[in-house]
């Protein structure tokens, strides 16, 4: 198994290997140009934006500056995606978003982490696990998803929570460690705020 079969795979590996480098400055170039674009250059964006991700669906706006470690190389989006500013992905191995999911600003996906034994780690180890979020899922502002997480198809996570375990779908979540507050049910189709309903003909328009 080489180095970036490792990365990709959970395994220990220095990140430090020379092959790795080279490549990862070559994709964070094309990251540079896409932050450097102007907000008239959507066409430009589009195209950045294909070249850099393993997979971007139809219609995903990213709005700059984003981050991320390898420039989206690792990272499959769906259709319809949305992320506001800051947006940070540490893409060392494969982040899966699926489509209709929108992300507030300073959301991070970080797939990387370190082992706890200090030689290790000065010998510049890591070992990554990929993250998934699901389909119509929204991430609040300063939402952090940890290495491994899964959250589910439509669920909700509040501003500022930080996820270090699965989220299953159709539920709000908030709060540090994430935990399920509530699930989604009939009240969400009747009200979209507290004491404020919504008027029943959007619905019948969707």
């Amino acid at each position: 198994m080489d180095v970036r079969e490792k990365m990709l795979s959970g395994e220990l590996y220095n990140y430090n290997d020379e092959n790795l480098v080279r490549e990862q400055t070559a994709c964070l170039e094309k990251l540079y140009d896409f932050n450097a674009t102007r907000p008239s250059q959507t066409e430009k964006r589009k195209k950045l934006l294909k070249e850099m991700f393993a997979e971007i669906g139809e219609n995903c706006y990213i709005e700059p500056p984003l981050h991320a470690n390898w420039a989206g190389k690792n990272v499959h989006f769906g259709k319809n995606v949305y992320a506001n500013f800051n947006l940070t992905l540490i893409d060392d191995t494969f982040i899966y978003v699926g489509d209709n999911t929108m992300m507030a600003p300073n959301v991070i996906l970080a797939t990387a982490t370190h082992p706890v034994l200090p030689l290790l780690r000065e010998q510049t180890y890591q070992y990554n696990l990929p993250i998934r979020i699901g389909k119509n899922c929204w991430l609040g502002a300063g939402v952090i998803v940890l290495p491994g997480v899964t959250i589910g198809d439509n669920s909700v996570i509040g501003a500022g929570s930080v996820v270090t375990k699965d989220i299953p779908s159709d539920v709000v979540a908030i709060g540090t460690p994430c935990r399920v507050l509530r699930p989604i049910d009939e009240r969400d189709k009747e009200f979209y705020r507290k004491g404020k309903k919504i008027d029943p003909q959007l619905l019948n328009n969707l």
